[in-house]
């Protein structure tokens, strides 16, 4: 690295780099970095303080890196000793996270995979079990009901992920073949609910009307999707019963109309 000092019009016109929008003074420090004395890799202008060689920063250690502007990158570092103490305080977060783990520090990484594959196969297995809860009336909803020549299965469930209610329902209308299911979720004080219909009912009953009436009942509004699966919620948790009775009451009134 050298440096030397120019006014901001000498330093641009050897080709220095300056940045747009700065201000600088009538001296300037151009700092050139690299290659030869000729030809260095980097040159740049800049009316801060510089070290006079690299060997005064000591250990540098970049913690971030980050877009400012198009085509600009910027990185944020900590230096000398401050480097120094935020690597002593890494390696002491390393150690512990290993001591909780009960392996050497550099088997952490494969200790947390292997512990990461057993989370989602338990997930996996949990979904399983309460897709085979619901789907065998192990729910609080009943059976399945004959509503004005239709079959309902309707199903009330407890702390069931959203994101598993659409699988649910589509089990749901295989086993009932032709009709309307409704699976309601009551999930840390708020209601999930999907409704879904076979596509031989579609053109008489539609699932969105059908949810939407059971969002009502959960204190929700709205709700949407398609003919054959629509999904909405509520914020009260306490209604999932009164959801599905709201939808088999929604249906009736559709079949006899």
């Amino acid at each position: 690295v050298t440096t030397r000092l120019m006014t901001p019009d000498e330093a641009i016109e050897a080709g220095a780099m300056a940045l747009f929008g700065e201000k600088y003074g009538e001296e300037v420090r151009v700092v050139a970095m690299g290659g030869s004395d000729e030809k260095p890799y980097s040159v740049e202008l800049c009316g801060g303080t510089h070290a006079w060689r690299t060997g005064d920063i000591g250990l540098f250690k970049i913690l971030s890196e980050s877009a400012v502007a198009a085509g600009v990158r910027r990185i944020e570092a900590v230096t000398g000793a401050a480097a120094l103490a935020y690597l002593d305080e890494t390696e002491k977060l390393l150690r512990e996270a290993a001591g909780a783990l009960n392996v050497p520090p550099d088997q952490l990484p494969a200790r947390i995979n292997a512990l990461m594959d057993d989370r989602r196969r338990l997930e996996t297995e949990l979904s399983e079990t309460r897709r085979k809860l619901a789907t065998g009336g192990g729910g609080e909803g009943g059976g399945q009901k004959d509503i004005g020549g239709i079959a309902f299965a309707g199903r009330a469930v407890v702390d069931v992920p959203a994101r598993e209610l659409k699988s649910l329902a589509d089990d749901l209308k295989q086993q009932v073949g032709s009709g309307v299911v409704a699976v309601c979720a009551a999930t840390d004080g708020k209601a999930s609910l999907v409704v879904g219909v076979t596509d031989d009912l579609t053109d008489r009953v539609s699932a969105v009307d059908l949810v939407r009436v059971g969002s009502a009942a959960l204190g929700g509004k709205g709700g949407g999707g398609r003919p054959d699966m629509a999904q909405a919620g509520g914020p009260d948790a306490t209604k999932t019963d009164a959801a599905l009775a709201a939808i088999e009451k929604a249906l009736a009134a559709a079949v006899s109309g």
